[in-house]
């Protein structure tokens, strides 16, 4: 049985492999455009090179708004939205279902609505691989190197993964209490 994305190579597919195909994607874009990044360095200065460089950099435009638009599930430069943003990941973090798993306080604590809204905001601008790595640490408890196993890549690469995840992380909840703290003074002021 075949449905309306056979043409597109999709054909039928399972919920595990629709969960991360945007990052697929994503990943296949950024190489595409590293291949043409190359490709492009590797031009002379004739006015052919010359030519075929602007349509490079024509191309690699193309795929860079193309890579933010899929990163952030709208027209790329919108302001509008914020609750659009990245809707492609934000639907395959709720779909990992890795807020049962996640034990944050020995007693048993589920996690209400808006918590698990605000940790999918701090997520969702992790990269793929940065998020992969930060879940399986942190929420489902594997060492470094059984995530390196797992994912086919060495220990410190994981761990520079992780670093970054937390990093990210950490800066972002930072402008926020800023962001809250701002308020709170401006507030004082006005009373």
């Amino acid at each position: 049985m075949q449905n309306h994305y056979s043409e597109w190579g999709l054909g039928l597919m399972d919920n595990k492999q629709l969960e991360n195909w945007a990052d697929k994607l994503i990943n296949e874009y950024e190489q595409g455009r590293r291949g043409l990044s190359s490709m492009k360095n590797e031009l002379g200065e004739s006015e052919i090179d010359r030519q075929d460089k602007s349509k490079i950099n024509s191309m690699i435009g193309e795929m860079t708004e193309a890579i933010e638009w899929m990163k952030i599930g709208r027209r790329p430069g919108n302001m509008r939205g914020i609750d659009k943003r990245s809707a492609y990941q934000r639907r395959a973090l709720v779909d990992m279902d890795l807020f049962p798993s996640l034990d944050l306080q020995t007693e048993q604590y589920e996690l209400s609505d808006r918590e698990k809204k605000s940790l999918i905001n701090v997520l969702v601008d992790l990269s793929h691989r940065e998020r992969q790595c930060y879940l399986l640490h942190m929420a489902h408890g594997m060492s470094m190197r059984e995530i390196g196993i797992e994912l086919g890549m060495g220990k410190s690469t994981v761990q520079k993964y992780i670093e970054r995840a937390k990093e990210k992380i950490e800066n972002k909840i930072s402008c926020r209490t800023n962001v809250v703290r701002t308020r709170i003074e401006d507030e004082r002021v006005l009373i």
